[in-house]
């Protein structure tokens, strides 16, 4: 059975995580629409956390598509924090009624 490589020229890097938690979601949003990636040091991060970045890499005919996913998933995230931290401040005994 042939080893998938993946040559350099061919991928590009559209996310850098320090978090590898947050490098296996953006890696799944990816993947769930269909398309191929990889995350180059994902395993150093356990070894030295702060001194290595996961790097999200992309086929480059996929780079674009793969921005967009990622920006419209973090834009998502802005929405929904923002939501939870209006209602948090909204306190019930401020309430006049």
């Amino acid at each position: 059975m042939a080893e998938k490589t993946q040559d350099p020229e061919e991928y590009v890097t559209v996310a850098e995580f320090i978090e590898p938690v947050f490098a296996q979601m953006a890696k799944g949003a990816l993947e769930s629409a269909g398309i191929e990636c990889f995350l180059e040091g994902e395993h150093g991060n356990s070894l030295l956390n702060a001194a290595f970045w996961a790097q999200l890499q992309v086929h480059q005919k996929d780079e674009e598509a793969a921005r967009e996913i990622l920006e419209f998933a973090e834009d998502s995230d802005d929405a929904s924090a923002a939501e939870e931290r209006a209602s948090d401040s909204t306190d019930p005994q401020d309430d006049p009624a």
